[in-house]
């Protein structure tokens, strides 16, 4: 059975093959079609084949920048049929983005119509837009007619397409590229042609020279949407030294100062690839969700140029401030990753420095000069060839005549004449002698005195031709050409004169395309970053006295002004006062609940005291079990106690509870029905504890430790029940309390009381308050 499976699959012409080198065979040659057709760009023109394709079609379509413009349909269909068989939009979306001046440094594409815009927008349809080429792309197709580079076959072999474009500037580094392909990417930033040109002009000059001397020609990239790069100078140079690293970008912006003291924001660039409708809508969600106090609102009032104006909450905030922590918080600064990987000859990808890159295009550059002139040479020789038979045939014009007049094989007559000789001309057919006539079959070793180019050329001259003042034309010519073709000859025999050649190029280059060149200055700056720093939150809100006041369910206002704290205040059905004290709408305030957790709320951001306020509990994340247990200002600087109802607790510095988030932060950890019961101030030497059974403990301050968090140390022992209520104070001025009447009373004999932590205490003294509480 299986050996007749066997005939069967050989007659049919099936390869059985296990499944991981068939799947590994097919996957790798995805993957180096990615590589080699698709993401990466090649080093030498620093284009795509898509980018390629489209440039040379536009180029056949004769779309040059001083002519006419095209549908974009139409190029992206010839581009898509002839050369590159994949989807149109595909297409268009490539030729697109060359149109964008905000997105390629040197747009090679002129478009008209709608091609996007920095907001994200996408291009109109190709039916709608037209477009034809630039300058710089008519710069990169350069000598393409003259075989400066290798073509083959398209992909249905109709037609031939470049393998590379001449590309006399180094596009790669002057518009970059970026892609992702099978395990790899690229992406290399944007620089200025002028820089450019001046590092390849030392680099011709000097083959070995350093990084570090690049540095001084190539500061860093130039994008086209300007920007501030603040990288120090030694991480560029570590990126161009190794082909890897990143630019820190930042937006460039001035500030407007509108009268009395007021003042605005306007960015009038932003960072390269940066969408600014995204960049608004983020600077909005910020200023939304109060996650950056300092700015008060964000608006575009951009037209063609960029301006977004951004105010702040007070105008007491320095402006670089406000700008460091958007800086810091938006994408006002982006961080661009470089890493050129790029391919070598068309053929192996590699991570390239900058060295290696202008390298790469020089010697391309080399390759094509060599190309041109060869081609030029060729071409020079067989002019050359066509001029000397022209200057025969004017000096043997008779002859020429009577050959061409009367002979039956005129081409063959032409170059076996003997022009040596004299020969009378024909008056009539009758008088005419055959240059063959009694002279014997010419032999297969016999050269012609002229060249069947010659010949031809002879035969399809024009009559207007026969002049006497054309013969001189002849002449000059031909001696114009020998000086040419020797000069050509020198050039592809000395090294030097080609790099001369080269470096001429490039100064026309960077003339053209230089500083003078419109957009052709640098755009991007640099400087350095400064610290960003941390602003005070009373810098960014205007100080104003208010009255906190929470209910004990937690509904928590802010009432203007310090009113008098025994006013009677409005409350809910069966809710009433807890907290009431003054402050100021630049304070932070420290809930602490009864889960051991710490909240912090800004002053400033409480409800007004028209109402009832709003719950505390949806302004931070305390849960609907715990209970809130103390509500006071943060006033940094300052230690609290605090203990949990089994007795444990300890000192935590309050500039570390403050919490960052709405989830608070846990300082005393509680277990089971364990719950956070005291939160005091630390003010004295001793701590006096009272527990359920009534017993006093007073023991020195110094037993309790400092710490962070944690469950803490035990304050007194019982046998039964747990802590009622603790508290600090100075020995000397003795322990004071609340009597039953209302009068304050002080206890300042406290042998009795005074033990060691973790004691059981005495009984209270006499007069203590009933609800165990020292206020």
């Amino acid at each position: 059975m299986s050996d007749t499976s066997s005939d069967n699959k050989e007659k049919t012409g099936e390869i059985t093959e296990p499944l991981r080198h068939a799947l590994g065979d097919r996957y790798l040659t995805y993957a180096l079609s990615t590589i080699m057709h698709r993401a990466l760009p090649d080093a030498r023109d620093g284009l795509k084949p898509v980018h390629r394709r489209i440039l040379y079609a536009m180029s056949r379509l004769k779309l040059n920048s001083t002519g006419g413009f095209l549908k974009s349909a139409k190029i992206s269909g010839d581009t898509m049929g002839d050369f590159h068989p994949h989807g149109d939009m595909a297409i268009y979306d490539a030729m697109a983005r060359l149109a964008q001046d905000f997105n390629v440094r040197y747009p090679m594409v002129d478009g008209q119509g709608n091609f996007g815009n920095i907001d994200g927008d996408n291009p109109a349809a190709s039916r709608y837009t037209e477009a034809r080429m630039t300058d710089i792309a008519e710069a990169m197709l350069e000598g393409l007619s003259e075989n400066a580079v290798d073509f083959r076959d398209n992909y249905d072999g109709r037609l031939t397409e470049p393998v590379v474009l001449p590309a006399t500037f180094p596009n790669l580094l002057a518009n970059g590229s970026s892609g992702i392909a099978v395990g790899m990417a690229t992406n290399i930033p944007p620089h200025n042609i002028e820089e450019l040109c001046n590092a390849c002009l030392h680099m011709i000059k000097a083959p070995n020279v350093r990084d570090e001397t690049l540095l001084d020609y190539i500061p860093g990239p130039d994008f086209p949407t300007g920007g501030t790069i603040v990288e120090p100078k030694e991480n560029i140079l570590e990126a161009y030294r190794t082909g890897r690293g990143s630019f820190r970008l930042r937006s460039n912006y001035v500030v407007e100062d509108l009268g009395r003291g007021q003042w605005q924001v306007v960015v009038t660039e932003i960072p390269y690839q940066v969408q600014k409708s995204k960049l608004i809508e983020k600077l909005a969600e910020l200023i939304q969700l109060k996650k950056l106090p300092i700015l008060a609102d964000v608006r575009d009032e951009s037209a063609d140029d960029i301006r977004l104006v951004l105010e702040p909450r007070s105008k007491n905030v320095d402006p670089d401030v406000m700008m460091g922590m958007l800086f810091k918080t938006s994408d006002l600064e982006v961080r661009f990753s470089m890493n050129m990987n790029v391919l070598i000859d068309g053929l192996t990808p590699k991570v390239c420095s900058l060295k290696e890159v202008l390298r790469a295009f020089l010697d391309h550059r080399r390759d094509v000069l060599q190309r041109r002139s060869q081609h030029r040479l060729d071409k020079i020789d067989h002019r050359l060839e066509v001029l000397e038979g022209f200057i025969i045939a004017f000096l043997n014009l008779d002859r020429v005549i009577d050959i061409i007049r009367y002979d039956d094989d005129p081409k063959k007559a032409l170059m076996f004449e003997d022009w040596s000789r004299d020969h009378p001309r024909a008056t009539s057919e009758k008088d005419y002698v055959s240059p063959f006539a009694g002279r014997a079959p010419i032999g297969e070793d016999e050269e012609p005195s002229l060249t069947e180019v010659q010949a031809e050329a002879i035969l399809n001259m024009r009559l207007r031709s026969l002049r006497r003042l054309e013969e001189i034309e002849l002449v000059r010519e031909r001696d114009e050409l020998m000086i040419e073709r020797a000069e050509l000859e020198d050039l592809l025999e000395d090294e030097g004169l080609q790099w001369a050649k080269i470096s001429e190029q490039l100064r026309e280059t960077r003339k053209k395309f230089g500083k003078d060149y419109e957009g052709g200055a640098r755009r991007t700056l640099f400087a350095e970053a400064g610290e960003v720093e941390d602003v005070p939150i009373e810098a960014m809100i205007e100080r104003e006295p208010i009255t906190v006041v929470c209910s004990q369910m937690g509904w928590i206002r802010a009432m203007s002004g310090h009113i008098d704290l025994n006013r009677e205040l409005k409350f809910k059905d069966g809710d009433g006062p807890r907290f009431i004290f003054h402050a100021e709408t630049t304070d932070r305030l420290l809930v602490f609940g009864s889960n051991g957790r710490f909240y912090t709320l800004s002053a400033a951001n409480l409800p007004g005291g028209r109402g009832m306020g709003e719950p505390l509990r949806l302004m931070v994340d305390l849960p609907n079990e715990a209970e809130i247990v103390d509500l006071f200002i943060h006033k940094p600087g300052r230690k609290l106690l605090v203990a949990s109802s089994a007795g444990d607790g300890f000192v935590a510095a309050e500039d570390d509870v403050l919490a960052q988030t709405r989830t608070g932060k846990q300082v005393l950890n509680v277990r089971g029905d364990v719950r956070a019961l005291v939160c005091r101030v630390v003010q004295g030497d001793h701590i006096a504890c009272v527990g359920e059974n009534r017993k006093v403990l007073v023991f020195p301050i110094a037993e309790l430790p400092e710490m962070g968090r944690g469950k803490g140390v035990r304050l007194q022992k019982y046998k039964d029940g747990g802590l009622s209520d603790a508290t600090t104070f100075d020995l000397a001025e003795g322990l004071s309390w609340l009597d039953p009447a209302g009068r304050t009373r002080t206890e300042t004999e406290l042998a009795e009381w005074t033990g060691k932590r973790a004691s059981a205490g005495r009984m209270a003294p006499r007069g203590f308050p009933r609800d165990n509480k020292f206020t």
